[in-house]
């Protein structure tokens, strides 16, 4: 039986309205009473996730910024791993000339971006954790988890991905959230490689571990946990690259708590 649940939260464990509906927040809450390790594992800012987890009123592990940062039931932070600031400086450098692309940084307990997105507010509705302009021409670079690049025409980014990997190789970790969002964290950045030490300090192995996700920053997760789950609304390039793991159903229709429910917990209530 499986010990620890991780689960990615946009396109996963939340509702297209980025939101926990009621039976979702009732079945981690029955993981909970059994004694089930819950974690969330998400792209999100560890402020962000913090809201959300009060929101469920569970205990629960947080690993925030696909795996550069985690924090323990408590908030305390126990794991860090910061871009480096000479590469954060140069992406900034590269990227600023390009006006079609939203710059954002995770710093500290700030989000920051290099011009307002409306649109990016109904993804943190129920957090209320609201960003903050920065400078591009003197931006911080320092304790930066992650610095990510937005913008709605994934070709386009995709160049950026493929010339960031050929400058900096193994210095960085990239992946796509979504298709129109370019995540650049620090080198062996991982939700995977989180997700492991996660189960460390609850003395589990990754074999204990189920998880659940939809993007590219899912991948080594899914691939690491002892059983992989991929969301039918998965972007095309997951399903692909994770062509052995099971496809379950959309975050539409709570999949995540409905897998849960009839796989893990009713063996168990």
């Amino acid at each position: 039986m499986y010990k620890l649940v991780a689960s990615d939260l946009d396109g996963t464990l939340l509702t297209p309205e980025h939101s926990i509906a009621p039976y979702t927040k009732q079945v981690l809450e029955q993981l909970h009473q059994q004694g089930i390790h819950f974690v969330f594992a998400t792209g999100r800012h560890h402020v962000d996730v913090a809201s959300i987890r009060e929101t469920v009123g569970i205990p629960a592990y947080m690993i925030t910024s696909n795996g550069a940062r985690v924090h323990d039931s408590d908030d305390n932070l126990v794991f860090q791993h910061n871009v480096d600031p000479e590469i954060v400086a140069n992406l900034i450098n590269e990227v600023k000339q390009d006006p079609t692309v939203t710059i954002h940084l995770y710093r500290d307990n700030d989000w920051l971006l290099s011009k307002m997105d409306e649109e990016l507010a109904r993804y943190h509705k129920d957090s209320g954790f609201n960003a903050q302009e920065f400078d591009v021409d003197n931006p911080p670079v320092d304790n930066i988890a992650k610095i990510f690049f937005i913008r709605h025409d994934h070709d386009h980014l995709l160049k950026y991905e493929h010339q960031f990997l050929s400058q900096y190789g193994e210095s960085i970790s990239v992946a796509f959230s979504t298709p129109f969002c370019l995540e650049v964290m620090g080198n062996g950045v991982s939700k995977g490689a989180a997700l492991e030490e996660v189960a460390r300090r609850h003395q589990l192995n990754l074999a204990d571990c189920i998880a659940f996700g939809d993007g590219m920053n899912d991948v080594e997760m899914l691939r690491a946990a002892g059983q992989g789950l991929v969301m039918a609304t998965a972007q095309a390039r997951v399903k692909s690259t994770l062509s052995d793991k099971a496809i379950i159903g959309s975050h539409a229709d709570e999949a995540v708590a409905r897998y849960l429910k009839a796989h893990l917990l009713d063996s168990l209530l």
